[in-house]
């Protein structure tokens, strides 16, 4: 084993793609992250750097790591029980809009964002011009990261 070598864990998770295609697999993090306490998240590794990451599909007899495009995903659905935005530290108190996303794949997401601002800097529009790209939207289907590039259109939704 090489002395470079470093520890990942799998996490579950469907990537949909600019193409509309969407993949099942696992993206390697890390047992613990460089920007808070506790362990690297799929929104961390997305939010990191640009370019590609590695992810491994589930599906053929042969397990083999492909090389996604960070831009070219348009959102991912975690398929894990924890909710990781829920680790946040901030989760708890932060402001939760309801929102309704329409993606630019035609898919519509409503559910549930967290703004981590101060009162009165805590509306739809602070959310929006949030510097992290992929960012955390909830609902009763899970929990999704999605890439604020490929967000057509962003409300506040009474349901």
């Amino acid at each position: 084993m090489s002395q470079f070598r470093v520890e990942k864990r799998r996490a579950e998770a469907e990537v949909t793609l600019a193409t509309g295609a969407s993949v099942r697999g696992s993206f390697f993090l890390a047992g613990s992250s460089a920007g808070h306490v506790g362990p690297e998240r799929v929104a961390d590794l997305l939010n990191a750097e640009t370019g590609f990451f590695p992810f491994e599909p589930v599906g053929a007899d042969v397990s083999e790591t492909v090389m996604i495009n960070r831009a070219h995903v348009v959102s991912v659905r975690l398929l894990e029980r924890n909710r990781e935005p829920q680790l946040d530290p901030g989760y708890l108190v932060a402001t939760e809009r309801r929102v309704a996303m329409l993606l630019s794949t035609g898919a519509r997401i409503i559910g549930a964002v967290r703004v981590y601002r101060p009162q009165g800097r805590d509306r739809l529009s602070d959310y929006a011009r949030s510097s992290d790209a992929f960012r955390y939207v909830e609902n009763r289907d899970g929990t999704f990261v999605v890439n604020s590039a490929h967000i057509v259109e962003l409300r506040e939704s009474l349901s």
